[in-house]
């Protein structure tokens, strides 16, 4: 099982350089508050560290991938995911479809799903220090391990 990092986008980028934009929207992180799912690898570990004081990360787990995947995944055209609707598509459970999808057997894409998430900003907003300091100074940016999927679901 290849392990998913969850990538969430928190500050915008007025006044920063070409190359932070240019990865930001490599990363598929074009607005504020937009979430991204990607293997973790040593190409999108360096483009993570180029743009941490923007992003939140962190690695996700399969009953928050679960939740994300039936609230805030849209198909083309703004329309909601349903489990009828990757039963129809994949003959899977939704269980069954977020085992191949960690086990990089079938893509997001494959199923016409949007490869990001919109988000809502996290209930009780977020931590105290806020987006300006890092997660281990009780900021908000920065590597959060297994507490970004706490984050993800005030966001959801």
């Amino acid at each position: 099982m290849v392990e998913k990092v969850l990538v969430i986008r928190i500050k915008g980028v007025v006044k920063t350089d070409k190359e932070i934009k240019d990865t930001l929207y490599l990363l598929r992180l074009r607005k504020t508050m937009t979430a991204a799912i990607y293997d973790k690898n040593p190409s999108i570990l360096g483009m993570i560290k180029k743009v941490e004081p923007w992003v939140a990360w962190g690695e996700i787990n399969k009953e928050t991938f679960k939740l994300l995947l039936l609230k805030r995944g849209r198909l083309k055209g703004n329309k909601r995911i349903t489990e009828k609707y990757i039963k129809e598509k994949t003959g899977l459970s939704i269980e069954e479809f977020i085992e191949k999808y960690f086990n990089n057997e079938i893509k997001l894409e494959d199923l016409g799903i949007k490869p990001f998430f919109r988000l809502k900003p996290p209930s009780k907003g977020f931590p105290r220090k806020g987006i300006k300091m890092p997660y281990n100074l009780g900021g908000a940016y920065g590597y959060y391990g297994k507490d970004i999927n706490d984050l993800l679901l005030r966001m959801i």
